[in-house]
């Protein structure tokens, strides 16, 4: 069996890319915080914010679509929908990296502690806010389904309409669960890379809904492509990896050119290809290590940032623009918002999610195990029935018809099956 062994060092700036060593088929020590992801996601969520601030083509926060308050810089920000595709193909290294040597109890933890605390918040502030302002998305019949994170298999709304990439990667999430439950192990995880790559295919095909749904092939490739640099990134480079990496791009490109042509706008098929390719190419420098230089501390803040800025930008905006737009010229209102989404995503990280997450984490941590260690009670034994007593053996008599110890022969009368003295 081979070994693998990736050199790790101990930077000053605290990032461990230390020594790990393995098998293939054996569980590998989890690497230290790679900062360089944190960058990464907070770029893609940047992007899905600029995205919403200036370049949606629909209704918005905005007296007219995004993309008409800013016509110049809207035609490039156009594009930050792709930031999704980002995150999905982020998602895919991490989750991998995150569940390897988990169970999927304890996986299941840590995708609840890490999302629910400030999706709850965002919830509740988003359902006040498009209350007021009467979109529809505040009544309680949306609220409450909303609140599971479970509303889109339950065919209900979502509070904000950002929520349905959550539901995207809950799909993924089940999958890895049903991964990590099978062991998760450079084999299987080819094997279920390659499984689902194919199945997603067939789904299309068939064109069969099921399917569709639980194997997303309009997005699985970057959840593919994340798991293959992930085990580049772990075990080094060989062709299949790389096969993966390279059929997941074409798959990408693919979908992403319906995308930008059949959803967003004619038109835009090369910048299209031009960004999804520069996803890959950057999530490459990942997994070969070539970003390991960005080490700031700051980026780790970033990173946490990430999720509540994501969440809570959108339904901030509303009321903020209402209140000062059009008495602001539109780029002190476009920086207002952007700061208030900033310093609100913080507040939600430092005094909502790091004081939730740490009173949540043991709590499901001691339910689960509780669940490992409970065992069924032990059945009651049933009533034992009298059994004949069995004739003692003779022993040998005198002549005066004592036994051979001198004392009257006495007959011993068994336990009873089932008794105490059978059990002991």
């Amino acid at each position: 069996m081979p070994e693998v062994t990736a050199t790790v060092r101990e930077t000053a700036g605290g990032t461990a890319h230390g020594t790990v060593r393995g098998t293939v088929h054996g569980t590998v020590r989890r690497t230290a915080r790679l900062r360089e992801l944190d960058l990464l996601r907070f770029l893609a969520a940047a992007a899905v914010l600029a995205y919403h601030f200036t370049g949606f083509a629909g209704g918005g926060p905005w007296p007219q679509a995004a993309r008409e308050v800013f016509p110049g810089v809207g035609s490039v920000t156009g594009f930050g929908y792709l930031g999704v595709d980002l995150f999905f193909m982020i998602s895919g290294f991490v989750i991998l990296m995150s569940v390897w040597g988990r169970g999927t109890g304890e996986f299941a933890v840590s995708r609840i502690v890490r999302l629910l605390p400030a999706y709850w918040i965002s919830v509740l502030l988003g359902a006040a806010i498009f209350a007021v302002f009467g979109l529809g998305n505040g009544r309680p019949g949306v609220v409450i389904p909303n609140l599971t994170m479970l509303q889109g298999g339950l065919g209900v709304r979502n509070v904000d309409p950002v929520y349905w990439t959550l539901w995207v990667e809950m799909h993924f999430y089940v999958l890895m669960a049903v991964l990590a439950a099978v062991g998760v192990t450079y084999r299987n995880c080819v094997i279920f890379m390659g499984g689902w790559l194919f199945i997603g295919l067939y789904a299309n095909e068939a064109d069969n809904k099921l399917l569709q749904v639980l194997f997303l092939p309009t997005w699985n490739c970057y959840f593919i492509s994340g798991m293959a640099l992930f085990l580049i990134y772990r075990f080094g480079s060989n062709l299949l990896l790389w096969g993966f990496v390279a059929v997941g791009w074409l798959m990408a490109l693919r979908w992403g050119i319906w995308r930008a042509g059949d959803i967003f706008r004619e038109g835009t098929d090369g910048p299209a290809v031009v960004l999804i390719t520069g996803i890959f190419a950057v999530m490459i420098l990942v997994a070969v290590r070539r970003l390991g230089w960005l080490r700031w501390r700051g980026f780790t803040v970033l990173g946490a940032l990430t999720y509540p800025l994501y969440l809570v930008h959108q339904q901030l905006s509303f009321p903020i623009l209402d209140a000062i737009y059009p008495r602001l010229n539109r780029w002190v209102a476009l920086a207002v918002i952007t700061a208030a989404s900033l310093a609100v995503a913080f507040a939600i990280y430092r005094f909502a999610e790091r004081p939730a997450q740490a009173w949540l984490r043991p709590r499901l941590r001691a339910a689960l195990d509780r669940i490992r260690t409970t065992t069924e009670p032990p059945r009651r034994a049933a009533p034992a029935r009298a059994v004949p007593a069995a004739p003692a053996a003779a022993a040998p008599k005198s002549a005066s018809g004592q036994d051979a110890g001198g004392s009257a022969p006495e007959r011993t009368v068994p336990a009873p099956r089932g008794s105490v003295g059978e059990a002991v």
